[in-house]
């Protein structure tokens, strides 16, 4: 009788070179579409897809559209999955193939994710970063001042954590002539958002505090609200212009100009509805 064989089918990873790796994506700023091509096709060829979206909001991103999109399933991710229990969901998805992690803006700015790439790299996978549009670049373009001359950047807390660090550092910066970009405080899970006028509130009774004399209701400051959305809102003036001024939703971001340069005063007068008065303080 002819001994028959099972023939057992042999499995090939078509994906071979992705075991053992993490790839950080960038999604951009506001919506699905703000996702770079690369991005969205190391997305659509990952074995494991996670997301986050408590650092940043994006006001107009829908998941249900951008699985659609990708063709991939997304697990979301909460603030305890990522720092209190170290990423490991990420980590062990990435033990066994490629797994990506999709974050607001650009991946490694303005986060708290380096800890969980630097577990990655110490446990043997390999990790990869695909750049998004980040909300830092996205705010200093909008606002047609210099990039190189922003000093520090700092984040304005809410109130419940405030301390004297946004104030010092605009201080330190403006002594040295440059601009200050201030990331306002969110809670995203919470949808709470530090609005600018309650930023500017907060410097101005830390200079009543303090009376180093680095902010007044005379400083020129610039709001900026949902920058990298289709309808963002840039609005300049002198700090007591701006208490009142309605920015609508979030999120926003404030500026503290240090030295301007003529053309940063026009950029601001023609972009920012800054007051024709500013033009004094040119240099």
């Amino acid at each position: 009788m002819e001994k028959r064989f099972e023939v057992k089918p042999t499995i090939y990873f078509i994906r071979g070179l992705n075991l053992n790796e993490l790839v950080f994506v960038g999604l951009g700023l506001n919506d699905e579409e703000g996702i770079t091509l690369k991005g969205l096709e190391e997305t659509r060829t990952a074995d494991t897809v996670f997301m986050e979206t408590y650092t940043s909001l994006m006001p107009k991103f829908s998941l249900k559209r951008f699985e659609t999109l990708c063709g991939k399933k997304i697990q979301v991710l909460i603030r305890q999955d990522l720092e209190e229990d170290s990423g490991k969901v990420i980590l062990n998805a990435a033990k066994c193939g490629k797994a990506v992690f999709l974050v607001p803006g650009d991946p490694f700015i303005a986060t708290t994710h380096l800890a969980l790439r630097i577990d990655a790299e110490k446990q043997g996978i390999k990790t990869r970063i695909v750049h998004g549009i980040s909300i830092i670049s996205a705010i200093i373009s909008l606002s047609g001042l210099h990039n190189y001359k922003f000093g520090k950047t700092v984040t304005i807390p809410f109130r419940e954590n405030f301390s004297e660090t946004p104030y010092m550092v605009i201080g330190q910066n403006r002594n040295l002539g440059l601009h200050t970009l201030c990331l306002l405080d969110l809670k995203a899970s919470e949808n709470q958002y530090l609005s600018i006028k309650q930023a500017l509130q907060m410097l101005l009774e830390m200079e009543q505090k303090k009376q180093m004399k680095i902010i007044s209701p005379e400083t020129v400051a610039v709001g900026i609200a949902r920058a990298g959305s289709d309808k963002p809102m840039l609005k300049a003036d002198f700090i007591e212009g701006l208490m009142d001024f309605d920015f609508g939703e979030p999120p926003f971001s404030l500026i503290i100009p240090g030295d301007l340069h003529f053309m940063e005063v026009e950029a601001l007068i023609a972009l920012a509805g800054a007051p024709i008065d500013l033009r004094r303080l040119a240099k």
